[in-house]
């Protein structure tokens, strides 16, 4: 009977699925994060480990499970996994790509939409002391209707903020290391620009990138200058690709107008000058955090797991 390890408890649907094809399931299931010393002793007779992008999978973690077929990552990123080394050790690492676009692209427009008609700061300022009644100049937002929407990383997600952000009367640029086509462009209705011209001249900013060795702190002293005073600056991709140290000084020092993070620098961690700051919406890396996203990466990861140890290939395969 072959073992599959869960650093984290996942949907039901996975484990269900796993026990059904007759594997041994383990879970972790004690308070917080797996600790590296816990998946170490875990994984050591294990033929499967599934985990999320909180596990950190490396070398030692690697090495110390000799029987080990499959890494499936629960989540479309895998920053977490060495997956240079699985490959040398000839050991797949799967992701879960697709599933969670709308889920992340409808958290997108929602903070964007928070950020503009303050409606954190107002549901705060309602729960703390109240308000005095209607007032004409009172609590004012911005419509993002008629504003201009850079996104940067026109992937899955971004592609489908941009047809959200369509909908809903913006004009939508987008930067990315290539371009689209003109007939893609014109089909998408979206614009090419430059990372420099598309910091300068959009009023919304979405980060819908994957974590890169040549994006790391992208967002910089140097970025936040050149946006405009009046600009949003959203995150739902990487933590590190915004320099927060930077972005912390431009928000208190007036440079930009807010900014909203679902993704940390230092993950979990978060810097406590932002949470004093009312410009400033932070969540708790819930992007794809949906019942519906979760259970289709759920099916993934099990059926992968599945797949592999019936001899055949997996799907979604990050180190081929």
């Amino acid at each position: 009977m072959s073992k599959v390890y869960l650093s984290a408890e996942l949907p039901a649907l996975a484990t269900k699925t796993l026990i059904d094809h007759g594997f041994d399931v383990s879970i972790y299931d004690g308070e917080g994060l797996v600790s590296h010393e816990t998946l170490l002793e875990s994984v050591r007779d294990i033929d499967f480990l599934i985990t999320p992008l909180s596990t950190i999978v490396d070398r030692e973690i690697i090495d110390a499970a000799p029987k080990l077929k499959l890494i499936a990552n629960f989540g479309a990123g895998f920053n977490n996994i060495d997956t240079a080394y699985a490959k040398e050790k000839g050991i797949p690492v799967t992701n879960t790509p697709a599933v969670s676009t709308n889920a992340v692209a409808e958290v997108t427009i929602g903070l964007m939409l928070a950020l503009s008609h303050r409606i954190v700061e107002g549901n705060y300022k309602m729960h703390r002391d109240g308000f005095l009644g209607w007032a004409p100049l009172f609590f004012l937002g911005h419509e993002i209707a008629g504003k201009t929407l850079g996104i940067v990383g026109l992937g899955n997600i971004g592609s489908d903020v941009a047809r959200k952000a369509n909908a809903l009367g913006m004009h939508v640029q987008y930067y990315k290391r290539t371009p689209l086509s003109d007939p893609e462009e014109r089909s998408m209705k979206v614009t090419y620009r430059p990372f420099d011209e598309l910091i300068a001249t959009s009023d919304f900013i979405s980060i819908n990138a994957p974590q890169t060795d040549e994006n790391y702190h992208q967002f910089n002293e140097a970025a936040f200058k050149a946006m405009k005073s009046t600009a949003n600056i959203i995150n739902v991709g990487r933590g590190p690709i915004i320099d927060e140290a930077a972005l912390l000084k431009a928000l208190k020092d007036g440079e930009i107008a807010g900014a909203a993070l679902d993704v940390y620098e230092r993950e979990p961690e978060v810097d406590d000058g932002f949470k004093i700051l009312q410009n400033v919406i932070l969540t708790p890396h819930v992007g794809n955090a949906t019942v519906e996203a979760r259970d289709a990466m759920a099916k993934i990861v099990a059926e992968n797991v599945v797949l592999v140890d019936n001899g055949q290939s997996a799907k979604f395969i990050v180190n081929p």
